[in-house]
């Protein structure tokens, strides 16, 4: 009996919503089980400590349909991009193939998300569903020990590895050939092919539970089942889009000066938001060209960081899949820095900095059409407390690398909440885990000396941005190299509304006797044995005015140490008496002062 054969929920009618509901289940259950079998089997800290990866499922004909958990910036486009290259490429897929993909230019994020492509092929040969597994490498080749390539003029210069949906195994073997190339490339050889076979085992996991779940419920009810999932979440969308204010705002940030990028790069994004038609539209075509460095964005990451912004905005609970897409236009150019690269164009930091001035951009214009909407800025990143650390050692046998996760930058504040302290960036919305202190002085030849929040560090308002973090680490056993590309050094995470903006990052060198010696926003940084590099990450912008703020959570905000007295006084209005409570005449005198 062929699949086709077989009884299906369908038989000539619409799921009703109980099996819809059961269904949407099912798929996302199957995405949790690779997510659960990279963070189980994943080598390097970057992946089982850190949680830097992705999984998700897109239809045959390339629609993300079911992401679970996973890290925005990676999946909400490229993965259909990636899967539509494996098919440009590869017009007679297989069971059994598998394909490794990361190049900027065919719908990769960045270079070091290694992303590993599965087919799902029926028993008729038909291909049903890709399954995308996305594993950001601790090394992927670069000419330097870091994946984030700030200052490199091109991709030859930045060095990576490209492989633009590369055969990786056929009948389920490994291509060998690939394997070597890449062991030959890369510092720690057996570090990579540890995630390279945990990508590969997700993958295969996700392809294994579709097939199972494909021979259950009938192929057709799946299709019937993704074709109402993409109509149920569009009407969603067009429900919340039309509960938003109308209009359109024109919303201007600066990324700080890099190599490559010496005087900046200033960013312009134009948002709209059209009620009566129920569409979204970002507009980010007159922005500079790209630049001689690796801050340009990719286009998966150029428009993902644009729909990053409108879904931290927009009201209810709604899928992001291409149903949802549909209510929601892009506007990209050829050439440009947050637009569509062209070969050779580095795109080394693509995930991150720029993309975290687009999405701020666009959920803090969306805030400025109406209070109640948007978002403030989340902090930019990467600051030398989420580098990536490199050298030798007799602790690890010889040469390591690996990214490191002690201290994420501050949450943007929201219309009615205060910030997600541990947000990291507007990119991974809060997934990716801090490292344990302890887990990684254990791994690494490195000693943590501290690590806390920053007061007086998130942006003010009627809700608070998050803080920054301090983090000061060094190594114990030969130098480390500490590769870090840090924007938010001049210019902070924007407030909205009435609120201020986080501070600033900063960076330092201690030496021995103590002194502090100021390091470059991006940089290699040599921290030699017996020194420590001190890390401060941005704090997030507020949201509406500070004198708003509910003056007796000033007070709870000054006890927890969020805040100082100076700053409630002078910025929130608010007074407290000798015990310590809010004088509530001194504060309403203080108040209609600074009003």
């Amino acid at each position: 009996m062929t699949t086709h054969d077989k009884k299906s929920l369908v038989e000539d009618s619409t799921l009703d919503g109980v099996q819809m509901a059961v269904l949407n289940k099912r798929m996302e259950a199957i995405c949790r089980k690779m997510s659960n079998t990279l963070l189980r089997t994943g080598r390097s800290g970057v992946l089982n400590s850190a949680r830097d990866f992705s999984c998700c499922l897109v239809t045959a004909d390339n629609a993300l349909l079911s992401v679970n958990e996973s890290l925005p910036i990676h999946v909400l486009r490229g993965a259909d991009m990636m899967a539509a290259a494996m098919q440009e490429f590869h017009p007679n897929l297989k069971r059994g193939d598998a394909f490794l993909h990361n190049s900027p230019y065919h719908g990769g994020s960045h270079p070091a998300d290694h992303t590993t492509l599965v087919p799902v092929i029926d028993d008729e040969g038909i291909h049903r569903f890709t399954m995308v597994a996305k594993a950001h490498q601790a090394d992927c080749g670069n000419s330097i020990p870091t994946t984030y390539h700030g200052g490199a003029r091109d991709v030859y210069q930045e060095g990576a590895l490209i492989f633009p949906a590369v055969r990786i195994q056929e009948n389920y073997q490994d291509v060998e050939d690939i394997v070597r190339m890449c062991k030959m490339r890369i510092r720690v050889p057996e570090q990579w092919w540890g995630d390279y076979l945990a990508a590969l085992g997700a993958a295969r996991i996700g392809e294994r539970e579709l097939m199972a779940l494909g021979a259950e419920v009938g192929w057709d009810t799946l299709e019937q089942f993704a074709s109402q999932w993409f109509d149920y979440s569009e009407q969603l969308m067009v429900s919340a889009v039309k509960k938003m204010p109308h209009g359109e705002k024109v919303v201007h940030t600066r990324h700080d000066p890099f190599p490559g990028a010496e005087d900046g790069i200033d960013i312009k994004v134009n948002v709209k938001v059209d009620t009566q038609n129920a569409i979204i539209e970002v507009d980010l075509r007159d922005n500079p060209d790209c630049l001689p460095c690796g801050l340009n964005l990719s286009q998966a990451c150029a428009e993902t960081s644009a729909l990053l912004g409108i879904f931290n905005s927009i009201p209810g609970d709604v899928p992001t899949n291409q149903g949802s897409f549909r209510r929601i236009k892009l506007y990209l150019r050829d050439n440009c820095v947050v637009g569509i690269p062209q070969h050779p164009t580095s795109c080394s930091v693509a995930t991150t900095n720029v993309a975290d001035r687009v999405g701020n951009g666009v959920q803090r214009g969306i805030a400025e059409l109406g209070d109640g909407y948007g978002m403030a800025a989340a902090a930019s990143i990467i600051p030398p407390s989420i580098g990536v650390i490199s050298g030798s050692s007799e602790m690890t046998g010889g040469a390591y690398v690996n990214q490191i996760f002690l201290g994420w930058g501050g949450g943007a504040a929201g219309p009615s909440t205060d910030a997600w302290l541990t947000l990291g960036h507007i990119g991974n919305a809060g997934l990716s885990y801090l490292d344990s202190v302890e887990l990684d002085e254990m791994r690494f030849p490195m000693i943590v000396k501290g690590r806390h929040f920053v007061t007086d560090s998130g942006g003010a308002g009627r809700t608070r941005g998050g803080e920054g973090v301090f983090c000061e680490f060094g190594p114990t056993n030969g130098d480390m190299e500490v590769g870090y590309v840090s924007d938010g050094n001049e210019t902070p995470a924007e407030g909205v509304r009435g609120g201020t903006s986080g501070a600033c990052a900063n960076q330092f060198r201690r030496d021995p006797e103590g002194n502090l010696h100021q390091l470059d926003p991006c940089a290699q940084a040599i921290i030699p044995e017996g020194h420590t590099i001190v890390s401060y990450s941005c704090g997030g912008g507020g949201y509406g005015s500070p004198l708003e703020r509910d003056m007796h959570q000033v007070a709870k905000d000054i006890k927890e140490r969020w805040i100082s007295e100076k700053t409630a006084i002078e910025i929130y209005g608010v007074t407290l008496d000798e015990n310590g409570q809010v004088d509530t005449s001194a504060t309403e005198i203080k108040r209609s002062e600074l009003s």
